[in-house]
């Protein structure tokens, strides 16, 4: 009874063998858009052919593919001759090709140069733009699929890296018509809660179509928008999305995001570690520095006798005493000198003084007479004497001594 089942090696050779002995899968012209391109070290290209309806898997070994006179890429629609074969380790059949003509550029990689360009032109691109990404975060938000293998290599990494640090999942749908919306959504609703240091935006790879929402200008103005510093973490190494020019930093894949956005707790160990060990070697260097500056400074004393050096500062300060004394009593008998001259010379000319000496002052109506031609008879006359005044009235005027 078991005889007449097959292994499934058995099935697959002998289905490989079909394929292989059909001339109709000898020589095979199709068109498709290339999706999910790969050019490995070795020279070799594998992409998936596709159209509307359907797809298939394409290898063009380096032989073939250093041929090839431009570089494949994703959303690029072409013409390709091979033959159609299994492949036996997956079962799966594919192309070989050995003729690959470009027919262009595909409508969704137009479109992505077209935004990129517009939004380089718009400043969007410029790293005067780009946020820092925290050295230390408290907390770190992740938009993404919460089923996918993003968020897990996330977290797993995280906490390996910076357990100190919390996650919070903002879940998002990273892939289809409502995956732009829903990616805008989150980024707003991160801003708003206000509760993150940093943002990783991404999802694992696939093809353009797969990454499209990460194409979407809406996306890219959420990003731009954002308060809090955007990791973007789309697909692998070789998928750039216009969210990678826009975000303040690019990560190849999510596990890269999250170790830009954390530090490593065994480094920052070493670095405490390194400081505890320079600022204990300075403190033992201190320590031994003022030891012996104190050492040094008992030598002196006990080479200096305090109260001879008390004896010797007093004897400085008597001295400067003594020449304070002797200078204010100079200054002050220079400055009696002066006053008595300057007295002297006051009373000469003090007008008071001459009339010591007899003379007076006349006035008539408060005004001095110094000429007899001011005075008429009948004048009342004011003589000013040293000791008071006399009053007397003008009688005759003589001029002259006339």
């Amino acid at each position: 009874m078991q005889e007449r089942y097959l292994t499934v090696t058995a099935l697959t050779k002998y289905i490989k063998y079909k394929f292989d002995h059909d001339h109709h899968l000898d020589e095979v012209l199709l068109e498709g858009e290339i999706s999910n391109f790969k050019h490995n070290s070795r020279g070799h290209f594998y992409f998936t052919l596709k159209d509307d309806g359907a797809q298939i898997s394409a290898t063009m070994f380096a032989a073939y593919a250093k041929k090839v006179k431009f570089e494949p890429s994703d959303g690029m629609k072409v013409y390709v001759k091979g033959n159609v074969s299994v492949y036996e380790p997956s079962g799966t059949y594919q192309i070989n090709v050995k003729e690959i003509k470009s027919d262009g550029v595909g409508d969704l990689y137009l479109a992505y140069e077209k935004l990129k360009e517009e939004l380089n032109k718009a400043g969007y691109f410029d790293s005067a733009h780009k946020k820092p990404i925290p050295r230390i975060p408290n907390t770190i938000g992740v938009i993404t699929s919460p089923t996918g293998a993003a968020i897990r290599d996330i977290i797993n990494t995280i906490s390996r890296r910076f357990p100190l640090c919390s996650v919070i999942l903002y879940p998002a749908i990273v892939q289809g018509d409502d995956a732009k919306n829903d990616i805008v959504k989150q980024i707003v609703k991160a801003n708003e809660d206000n509760l993150c240091d940093c943002l990783i935006v991404g999802r694992g790879g696939g093809s353009i179509e797969d990454l499209w929402a990460f194409n979407e200008k809406i996306v890219a103005y959420a990003i731009y928008d954002s308060k809090i510093p955007i990791i973007s973490a789309v697909g692998h190494e070789i998928d750039f999305t216009i969210a990678d020019f826009v975000a303040d930093q690019r990560a190849a894949t999510p596990t890269a995001a999250a170790e830009l956005a954390t530090p490593s707790i065994d480094n920052l160990k070493q670095n405490v570690n390194y400081y505890v060990d320079a600022l204990n070697k300075n403190i033992k260097y201190l320590f031994n520095d003022r030891k012996m500056l104190l050492a040094n400074i008992d030598r002196r004393i006990e080479a200096n006798n305090p109260m001879n050096n008390l004896k010797h500062k007093k004897e400085i300060l008597d001295s400067y005493l003594n020449r304070l004394n002797s200078n204010i009593l100079s200054i002050l008998n220079d400055k009696k000198y002066q006053f008595d001259v300057l007295k002297a010379k006051l009373e000469s000319v003090n007008p008071l003084s001459i009339m010591d000496k007899g003379y007076s002052i006349n006035t008539i109506n408060n005004e001095i007479i110094t000429d007899v031609k001011k005075a008429k008879v009948g004048d009342v006359l004011t003589t000013k004497m040293k000791n008071g005044n006399l009053v007397s009235k003008v009688i005759e005027v003589n001029e002259n001594g006339k």
